[in-house]
């Protein structure tokens, strides 16, 4: 039991159900809501420096906000946020991952930020963008989306820094380029369907510190809706090969920004 990380972390059942609580501290401060490491938390974090992460991740879920971190916790994490360096970026990215996963982890980050473990794990992010998104999440309604929330964190290379899959880092980046870009809403919901319009959508006002613009959820839902009334064969034989992929592109844009209005009849009258 002392090998463990967390006091609340060392409680035990048996097969009726019966908690155990060998050092008799887990209940006490599961009940206060207090984290802290048990016996000395430097020797705690050197047997494993993932748990300066866990300790943030675990503080967002179970902590209580208004009584604050452990004060010898953070003295050993600052003391001890050297042996980052040696984890895997994998296992440091799944534990960050999972910290922004939880209902809301911006306190958790700004302590992470503060106590400089932040930049160490994620170079060049910051936490400013965080907290309005997190707001403007729980306004649309939407579940925790920890992908979105890492893309509000920026960084200098986050999927290399994090080592993110194919699909993580995908999506990572396209985020940042459509909430960082000028599409409008419709368009957004048009090429990428509409809850993920509705993330860009987010994303953009969050990190302009700005709400959301009235309208453009209902206007990425509509576009989300559209489907392109040509294909390659209503311009043919007229374009072939790479003129062909041209005019198709033209096309769609100005469909797009005659707001899906056009049919085909009208569109190919303009080609």
């Amino acid at each position: 039991a002392r090998r463990r990380d967390f006091t609340m972390n060392a409680l035990y059942a048996d097969a009726t159900g019966r908690v155990e609580d060998p050092l008799g501290q887990g209940l006490t401060d599961l009940a206060s809501r207090h984290l802290r490491f048990i016996d000395d938390p430097g020797q705690r974090i050197r047997e494993d420096y993932l748990r300066i992460l866990r300790y943030f991740r675990f503080h967002a879920r179970f902590g209580d906000p208004q009584a604050g971190m452990d004060p010898e916790a953070l003295a050993a994490i600052a003391a001890n946020a050297d042996g980052l360096s040696t984890l895997s970026r994998e296992r440091v990215g799944a534990e960050l991952l999972k910290l922004l996963a939880v209902t809301d982890p911006v306190p958790a980050v700004a302590a992470m930020e503060q106590a400089g473990v932040l930049q160490r794990v994620l170079p060049g992010s910051g936490i400013r963008a965080l907290g309005p998104l997190v707001h403007l999440e729980a306004e649309a309604g939407r579940a925790p989306d920890a992908g979105l929330r890492l893309a509000a964190l920026g960084g200098e290379d986050p999927a290399t820094a994090l080592r993110l899959s194919k699909k993580e880092a995908t999506r990572h980046a396209l985020l940042r380029d459509e909430a960082a870009g000028l599409r409008p809403a419709a368009e957004l919901g048009y090429r990428h369907g509409a809850d993920e319009a509705e993330a860009m959508l987010l994303l953009r006002a969050a990190l302009l510190e700005q709400p959301l613009m009235p309208g453009d959820i209902d206007s990425a839902r509509a576009g989300a809706g559209q489907v392109f009334p040509l294909v390659a064969r209503d311009l043919q034989p007229r374009f072939e090969g790479r003129e062909l992929g041209e005019a198709l592109r033209r096309a769609e844009a100005l469909w797009i920004a005659e707001g899906f209005r056009l049919g085909r009849e009208a569109l190919l009258s303009r080609l």
